[in-house]
């Protein structure tokens, strides 16, 4: 009976073995497979740019759908200013310029907004600083050129309030509470303590210390021409 029972151990350990043999070269197999199918999309998005290079040079929004069609296949034609995409397209050049052209305008803000600009006024401004004859850009092409300028650890980020996106340009992250106070001050561009005290339901020292911290960065402004003290944010008003 011990022998049988070993027997049939060893059969089970040899069943399992094989499975599991089996498996690994199932999924080689799958895998040879995706890739062969990942090169073979890859090619045929390398033969589309080719064909439609001028309009992904030229018309902002064909260049988007284009982006999204290489991040479907992990392809970043953005990674490397050498190679394919610089060559046929100058892509990942006209990316390097969009940067510098947005820390331009972001260093020649900054004094008036404390390094928190909107992406339209930002868009308006480089529009502006690129001619009547520059290619033509979208928010998509400006929040992808933001997204490289973080890799090189300049302190870059778009940052979400309501319907609309500011880009901060100066290190050092906001915090939450920082970050609802710009979301209250949305519609009217400004806020006072007691709006805050009274419908963010924060402590007066909480709220008092948030709003400080923004006016020290230089993101607020102070008006103390009205009855009560008001924060205003130039970010969140164009007309300023």
């Amino acid at each position: 009976m011990r022998r049988r029972g070993i027997g049939a151990i060893d059969k089970g350990k040899l069943a399992k073995a094989k499975f599991a043999e089996k498996g690994t070269e199932i999924a080689e197999l799958q895998f040879s497979q995706m890739q062969s199918q990942l090169d073979t999309f890859r090619s045929n998005l390398e033969d589309f740019a080719a064909k439609h290079k001028n309009e992904i040079k030229k018309n902002a929004e064909f260049r988007q759908h284009f982006q999204q069609m290489c991040a479907r296949i992990g392809v970043d034609p953005l990674a490397s200013s050498k190679g394919f995409w610089a060559e046929m397209l100058g892509v990942g050049d006209f990316y390097y310029e969009l940067g510098v052209q947005i820390i331009e305008v972001c260093l020649a803000t900054r004094s008036r907004n404390g390094g928190l600009i909107s992406l339209e006024e930002l868009k308006l401004r480089l529009l502006k600083s690129r001619g009547k004859h520059g290619q033509d850009i979208s928010n998509d092409d400006i929040i992808r050129a933001i997204k490289k300028l973080r890799v090189l650890g300049s302190g870059f980020a778009v940052i979400p309030i309501g319907d609309r996106r500011l880009i901060q340009s100066v290190p050092g992250e906001l915090s939450m509470d920082h970050t609802a106070v710009l979301q209250h001050a949305e519609n009217g561009g400004y806020v006072s303590l007691s709006d805050l005290v009274r419908e963010m339901k924060w402590e007066t020292t909480r709220a008092s210390r948030a709003l400080e911290h923004l006016v020290q960065e230089g993101m607020a402004w102070v008006d103390d021409q009205t009855h009560e003290r008001q924060y205003w944010f130039p970010s969140l008003v164009p007309d300023l």
